[in-house]
């Protein structure tokens, strides 16, 4: 059973972070120097938990309808060709600016601030979009930072308080300024108000619900691998807003999005709070 655990936490993370994640994760943590946040913050527990795997994929399928976001990553990401290269760059992105030192934080978000400034182009409906403005980086920022306090929340081993998520929220804004997010929220309630005055801008366009049929239905995954995402992907629709389930045509009455989805996400993030648990230095 152990080297079971083993196992299973070693290939999840190496998934996640990559083949030199215990390498990369030396630089982060064992590095001297100060940081923004400490191991007593809300973002340190947030991020560092296992409903992370859940909130992300919530966060993506989120993102895909705003048009010209979904346009940029359709087009530049390469999330088809390079699923896990992608999320790899992105869990290290997280990773280095929620525990590394400023200075290298600084550093991954000027590394994606140049990328960034290449990424531009036209949606299907001829509307410019470039990855560098700052209504977009808002809405990638607002995305995010909602679908992982919800799957916290919900799949969390220590929900936060209302205190500590408005600390949450205020604490995912500090990296968010310096990539180019103007004004980002810094409570739950703002959160809210942000993320309702984009509503009439959303819409599920043929690149994001193709992006949900292949994040649900056909991940980069061994058949017998997929049953277990599928409990994942299962919490993670749970906690789409009843709205953007039926714009992308993810039928899943709430009813059996609460009881069914929440308990399959559980499940499921328990599972991997186990593997990871087996895992030396599993951070």
């Amino acid at each position: 059973m152990i080297d079971l655990q083993r196992s299973l936490g070693e290939l999840l993370r190496s998934k996640v972070a990559g083949d030199d994640a215990a390498r990369e994760a030396e630089r982060i943590w064992g590095k001297a120097g100060p940081r923004w946040f400490t191991a007593g913050d809300p973002i340190w527990r947030v991020h560092r938990d296992a409903s992370m795997f859940v909130g992300g994929i919530t966060a993506l399928l989120l993102q895909s309808l705003q048009p010209q976001a979904m346009a940029g990553v359709a087009g530049h990401s390469g999330y088809k060709s390079d699923p896990w290269g992608r999320l790899q760059r992105t869990s290290h992105y997280l990773a280095m600016t929620t525990y590394g030192t400023i200075p290298d934080a600084e550093a991954a978000i000027a590394k994606v601030s140049s990328v960034h400034v290449r990424v531009r182009g036209q949606d299907a409906e001829g509307r410019a979009y470039r990855a560098s403005d700052p209504h977009l980086l808002k809405w990638v920022h607002l995305a995010e930072a909602d679908s992982f306090l919800r799957a916290h929340q919900a799949f969390g081993a220590s929900p936060l308080t209302a205190a500590e998520s408005d600390t949450y929220v205020a604490q995912a804004s500090v990296p968010a300024r310096l990539l180019g997010v103007l004004d980002p929220p810094e409570t739950v309630a703002g959160l809210a108000d942000q993320l309702a005055g984009y509503r009439s801008e959303l819409e599920a366009t043929q690149a994001a619900r193709e992006a949900a049929r292949f994040l649900l239905f056909e991940p980069p995954l061994p058949l017998l691998a997929r049953p277990g995402y599928g409990t994942l992907a299962a919490g993670a629709v749970s906690l789409l807003p009843t709205w953007a389930r039926s714009a992308l045509e993810l039928r899943v009455p709430d009813v059996l999005a609460e009881f069914v989805g929440r308990p399959l996400g559980k499940f499921s993030v328990g599972i991997v709070r186990w593997a990871m648990a087996g895992v030396p230095d599993g951070r």
